[in-house]
């Protein structure tokens, strides 16, 4: 299966790639490539699943105040309106869980429909080598059409985001049901293509990522939970920590610099690993 190196190996790269918009699949195809490791091999694909639900303990740490919120149970007092002359200013719009739904539903409900088709061809190599490349050039085409205003921003924050856009992007996140698109190069482009900015659709396509990974990862580990045994257990408590650690860095300081780091650059990035998938992995 592997030893605690490769499980350092594996739990650092779905950190690093689960969250940004670089694919997460193609680089684990990749890397089970270079360590020698099969990827059919149901214990790894156990794992798989493990590190995967620790990169969404780590994004639900980063966003823990904005689930409360969207619960109601957030304790911050902020204020939404100001008392002016004896009336109460308009209360502010907020995020809530209408457009949490409308930007998860139509993947869930169309990976449901096609998830004998997904499982079945959807990770053989020449379709994730694919979109690799089609994934990167879509993301450069919304920055683009976004930058040169000819989409006009109408939401700078998430709170900003309206239920037509919170479906638009929901409708645009089924591209990433195709492995190796990315789901956050999906929804974050995507939200861009219908009129938020940068920003604002980053943070909503990490906060959609909970309910979609739980409910995936969920699912899959109903029949794989059997191949935890106590001869890995050490193997997949270290991958779960690594994998945990790493993701929560990669979201904050993502969020920190996004400004400065475009979509065109991870774009040229998911370049260079489409031919280092072809050279390492289909050649």
């Amino acid at each position: 299966m592997g030893d605690i190196i490769h499980s350092i190996i594996l739990g650092i790269v779905e950190g690093l790639t689960e969250f940004l918009p670089v694919s997460s699949s193609g680089h684990m195809i990749l890397t089970n490539k270079l360590l020698g490791i099969a990827s059919d091999d149901q214990a790894i694909v156990t794992f798989e699943i493990i590190i995967q639900l620790a990169a969404i303990l780590a994004i639900a740490l980063v966003y823990r105040s904005r689930i409360a919120d969207l619960f109601g149970l957030s304790r911050r007092t902020e204020s939404l309106g100001t008392i002016t002359s004896g009336h109460a200013a308009p209360r502010r719009k907020r995020l809530n869980l209408i457009h949490v739904a409308l930007g998860i539903v139509p993947a869930m409900l169309l990976a449901f429909v096609l998830k004998d088709v997904i499982k079945g061809e959807g990770f053989n190599q020449a379709p994730v080598l694919l979109s690799l490349v089609i994934g990167g050039i879509y993301m450069i085409v919304a920055e683009k059409l976004s930058n040169s205003g000819r989409i006009r921003v109408k939401s700078e924050t998430m709170d900003d985001i309206s239920y037509r856009q919170a479906f638009g992007i929901g409708l645009l996140q089924c591209l990433s049901l195709w492995p190796g698109f990315s789901r956050s190069g999906s929804t974050i482009a995507g939200g861009m293509l219908v009129g938020t900015s940068y920003k604002a659709a980053a943070d909503f396509s990490f906060l959609m990522a909970i309910p979609i990974m739980v409910a995936a990862s969920g699912y899959e580990m109903l029949d794989s939970y059997k191949y935890i045994t106590g001869d890995n257990l050490s193997f997949f408590i270290v991958g779960f920590i690594v994998s945990f650690v790493v993701a929560w860095l990669v979201i904050v300081l993502f969020l920190r610099f996004i400004q400065k780091i475009r979509l065109t650059h991870f774009a040229i990035y998911r370049f260079v690993l489409a031919a280092a998938f072809w050279i390492f992995v289909m050649r």
